[in-house]
């Protein structure tokens, strides 16, 4: 049966001044799930990623650990949700009508939870507007374009095929979302709990696909245990 492995890129740079960069962590992460996809036989046909910096260099750790060499495909519909565009047109209006925000948001840029309650807020407003705010990209143009995305690479790949996604929690929140026919105000319950470099699977053929298995981390967590490291992170 063909599969899509939607891995999560390994942790970012957050509170650097450029975001879109995996830190050390990250640079581990990638290493090492290169190293497992290799020795436990898992070989891509096929190599798909965002454009964003951070996606980009996961799947080329990754791909440097496979037994052939991989034409590594750059799909701009795998990026990740624009945070920082919710954030600076949606959070004001968001602040007015609920002042803790503004708190809140005084401790986000160096602090990675209170960073989280602030994308909850904007992404919750998002998804669930009526009508797409003026000069932002709006939930339904956003979600049209994960799914054609997906829907394009099972008609382009074909059948039998195991190919490899890398992109971001937003993104693996969103296409499981489409997957499971949830409604749009319950995806953030998909995007929260997403970990660095953890891989959710779909079978699919033809044109159907579902869900294997969702935001696996066991061999992060194994690989913490057997090398004595905190190979797990969310942020």
């Amino acid at each position: 049966m063909a599969s899509i492995l939607m891995v999560r890129h390994g942790q970012a740079s957050f509170g650097a001044e450029d975001y879109d960069q995996l830190s050390p962590l990250g640079q581990r992460q990638a290493d090492l799930m290169g190293e497992y996809f290799n020795k436990s036989g898992l070989q891509f046909d096929a190599v798909y990623s965002g454009q964003l910096k951070r996606q980009k260099e996961t799947a080329e750790r990754v791909i440097a650990h496979q037994a052939r060499s991989l034409e590594h495909h750059i799909d701009p519909r795998f990026d990740e949700v624009r945070n920082d565009e919710q954030v600076k047109i949606l959070l004001p209006a968001l602040m007015q009508s609920d002042p803790r925000l503004a708190a809140i948001m005084e401790r986000a840029q160096g602090d990675s939870k209170a960073y989280q309650k602030i994308i909850e807020a904007v992404f919750t407003d998002w998804v669930t507007r009526s009508d797409p705010y003026p000069g932002i990209q709006s939930w339904q143009e956003y979600s049209s374009g994960v799914k054609s995305a997906l829907d394009e690479l099972m008609a382009t790949q074909g059948s039998g095929k195991t190919i490899g996604v890398f992109t971001s929690g937003g993104t693996i929140a969103t296409a499981t979302s489409i997957v499971l026919g949830v409604a749009a105000d319950q995806v953030y319950r998909f995007y929260e709990p997403v970990i660095n470099c953890s891989v959710t699977q779909f079978f699919y053929s033809g044109n159907k696909i579902s869900l294997s298995h969702f935001n696996d981390h066991s061999v992060l967590r194994m690989l913490s245990a057997e090398l004595n490291e905190d190979l797990v992170s969310y942020r």
